[in-house]
């Protein structure tokens, strides 16, 4: 699975799942893009990573919120290295997965799925189409989009979250259907709870035990569980594969 040659964005790359997935790329050689909002030193620091692994690497602060900002971003890097392969939406706008805390449907507002919305769907709709004249003068491009098995199976009933990652899905598979006659795929990767990272970090002891004895595997995920199918899907493995929707979550979701 050989990614030399290849330049690939990772969102939101400076923690957690996106600087395991931009480490994961490196080290087979890609040329990988750590996209970050506000931590330098957190994105410098997957940078040196990526190197020390045997990829290049470089980061860039860019807000995906901002389609400005996005546009900046990958325009810089098709100057930089004249092509983007792949790209992997993975940016999370702040999300705590406490079920002790979460805020039940009849204290949550519209704009509280509007925020969700705007982080899922609306960055990877920036991220896209910000990239997609790129993709289509080559003929080729692959999307990765990171959604969620609550999206099947909600477990913890984070409305607002579940509910925008649910419409990342239908846009990735619209998307896919449309894309697919210029040679660019669009997938989905739904991770299951993934731990440690800062999103986790606050998920209590007693419901990640009750999880891994529900969990066909039992244990739960971690960060490197979720590279893997990242780059099987971004890989020549699944070069006939578009529209889909690999569920990472140890059996919990069997489809």
């Amino acid at each position: 699975m050989q990614f030399t040659g290849k330049v690939v964005l990772v969102t939101g790359a400076s923690r957690g799942i996106g600087a395991e997935i931009a480490r994961s790329f490196a080290r087979e050689g890609a040329t990988v893009v750590v996209n970050y909002l506000s931590n330098a030193t957190a994105a410098d620091a997957v940078v040196a990573q990526c190197q020390a692994l045997g990829g290049d690497a470089w980061a860039v602060q860019a807000d995906v919120g901002s389609p400005e900002a996005v546009r900046a971003m990958i325009d810089a890097i098709v100057q930089e290295t004249g092509r983007l392969d792949v790209a992997v939406n993975n940016a999370l706008r702040h999300y705590a997965f406490d079920p002790r805390r979460r805020t039940a449907f009849d204290h949550l507002n519209w704009q509280d799925y509007q925020a969700q919305f705007d982080g899922a769907v609306g960055a990877a709709f920036n991220v896209c189409r910000a990239a997609l004249p790129h993709f289509q003068r080559r003929a080729q491009g692959c999307i990765v989009n990171i959604a969620s098995n609550l999206v099947e199976h909600p477990v913890v009933p984070y409305h607002d979250y579940t509910t925008a990652k649910a419409a990342l899905v239908a846009f990735s598979r619209n998307l896919a259907a449309e894309l697919g006659p210029f040679g660019i795929r669009v997938n989905c990767v739904a991770p299951g709870l993934v731990y440690p990272t800062q999103a986790s970090g606050a998920t209590q002891e007693s419901f990640r035990e009750s999880l891994i004895a529900a969990t066909p595997l039992r244990r739960i995920a971690r960060p490197e569980d979720v590279a893997g199918p990242v780059m099987f899907l971004a890989s020549d493995w699944s070069g006939f594969m578009t529209g889909q929707v690999l569920f990472v979550d140890g059996g919990l979701v069997m489809r």
